[in-house]
């Protein structure tokens, strides 16, 4: 069987030559090579930003109600094609193919129809004569370019998730995925130029040298990134030269607050399943757990038995619950934090590496760490739930609080005056209670502190793609 060889997709049509090279692709169950991948280098990225530049005036144009229809077609064609979509992700990222398809997938494409709708609904407010003979309109304008830079750990919702309301305003793309799963960013590319004009969607495939060239090139008029709070900065600081706008969804680090009057049982099966999901490699995993005093060793026996019937395995196990960490700069990063443990942790279930090939990490939980510890502070990123204990609530919230992000978290209690009253003192984007996880679509998600700023889903992404102009008309 041949090498699966993926290239940019620009102006309409595939480009597997650039001035770049290429770089392997690397199969995290195996950690063996299944194919290669353009490494883009800048001529290639302001090939792509300068056909995304000429498609920009016709596409602003379009009628809303034309881009919604593409939008709608793309989401068809996703649709028609999503099992073929869910083994070409499997594949490359090691992910089980059931939790693909439910929490990925699906996704994507039911962000692609919201956003059709929301191309529809652009608000702006009107006004009476605030002058004598004069009166005011507000218009929302798409904004331009977008450069976008996605993660590795959900490929293909994460390109949707920019693309979708970039498109619905009128903006054209170029998005870069990451380096290590380019894979199904290029197949939505190639089956959205049946329904979009050449220029409008392109996809340049590299790594951080390509994200620079990007974020550097004269076109954009907006970045947007999803990933370390690290790389925005950097991306902050690389935009400033051009004033160009920027949406950061950066790091996580989710707390997970269990008060003393929480379903101990409920709470551990969803902070398990929360944890766990997509080996921990997601933005808001519950891993951060803060429990009150009487609930405190209850839940870490709970935890500690559902980490025990987790399964981690390739995606042809069909009793995976999920699969390997996605490369081995991420392996090596969670071991260094894991080797890194104060003297006083006690690891209570996993703790290592399964199996000999591969990146898969045994689901682990870890107590009696302390709130400066690295395991705490830093985002962890794998399969891995800390777990301290708070003597009053007003410790919890600080506990909670006390890192850089603050992305969503979330609050287990039957009371609903203490749901209330620290939903307003938890000083995150997203504040679940009684469940983690769970995200709607018409809701916004975006973070505040270090986690960025900027929302995706819902109609707020509208506004970061979209510019405010004031219209007065004398009469």
């Amino acid at each position: 069987m041949s090498e699966l060889v993926i290239g940019n997709f620009v102006n309409g049509r595939s480009v597997t030559g650039t001035a770049g090279g290429t770089a392997p692709l690397i199969d995290p169950v195996s950690g063996e090579r299944f194919g290669e991948a353009v490494v883009s280098a800048e001529a290639d990225v302001r090939a792509a930003t300068a056909a995304a530049a000429t498609a920009f005036p016709d596409w602003r144009s379009t009628p809303p109600g034309d881009r919604a229809r593409a939008l709608l077609r793309l989401a068809d064609a996703l649709e028609a094609e999503a099992d073929t979509l869910v083994a070409l992700e499997s594949a490359n990222t090691g992910k089980p193919p059931a939790p693909t398809m439910d929490e990925e997938v699906l996704p994507a494409i039911d962000t692609l129809r919201f956003y059709a709708g929301a191309a529809r609904l652009p608000e702006g407010r009107a006004s009476g004569e605030y002058l004598a003979g004069h009166t005011s309109s507000i218009r929302r304008e798409p904004v331009g370019v977008c450069a976008q830079i996605a993660p590795w750990n959900y490929p293909l919702m994460m390109a949707a998730w920019k693309i979708a309301p970039a498109l619905a305003a009128g903006n054209t793309v170029v998005l870069k995925p990451a380096e290590t799963t380019p894979v199904t960013t290029v197949r939505l590319a190639e089956i959205a130029a049946d329904f979009l004009p050449p220029g409008v969607l392109n996809v340049v495939c590299g790594g951080r040298d390509t994200g620079r060239s990007l974020v550097a090139a004269p076109e954009p008029a907006l970045v947007s990134l999803t990933g370390s709070t690290r790389a925005g900065r950097e991306v902050a600081a690389a935009a400033a030269d051009g004033v160009k706008r920027l949406h950061l969804e950066l790091g996580g680090n989710a707390a997970v607050v269990v008060c003393d009057d929480a379903d101990v049982a409920a709470a551990a099966d969803t902070i398990a399943e929360a944890a766990y999901f997509n080996a921990g490699q997601d933005c808001v995993a519950a891993s951060r757990v803060i429990a009150g005093p009487a609930v405190y060793q209850d839940l870490v026996d709970a935890l500690a038995e559902r980490a025990k019937r987790t399964v981690t395995a390739p995606p042809s196990d069909p009793a995976a619950d999920y699969g390997p960490l996605n490369n081995a700069d991420q392996l090596r990063r969670l071991t260094g934090l894991m080797e890194g443990l104060p003297g006083t942790a006690r690891i209570v279930a996993g703790g290592h590496r399964v199996g000999d090939r591969g990146y898969f990490y045994a689901p682990t939980v870890i107590t009696d760490v302390a709130q400066h510890d690295a395991i705490v502070q830093e985002e962890i990123f794998g399969p891995v739930i800390t777990v301290q204990r708070f003597s009053s609530l007003d410790e919890a919230v600080a506990l909670a609080n006390g890192v850089a992000q603050g992305l969503a978290c979330s609050l287990w209690t039957r009371d609903h005056s203490t749901a209330t009253r620290l939903s307003g003192l938890l000083d995150f984007g997203c504040v679940w209670i009684n469940t983690h996880l769970r995200f709607a679509t018409e809701m916004p998600h975006g973070g505040f502190k270090g986690s960025g700023y900027g929302k995706d889903l819902s109609a707020y992404a509208m506004d970061d793609y979209t510019r405010v102009k004031h219209v007065m008309t004398a009469f």
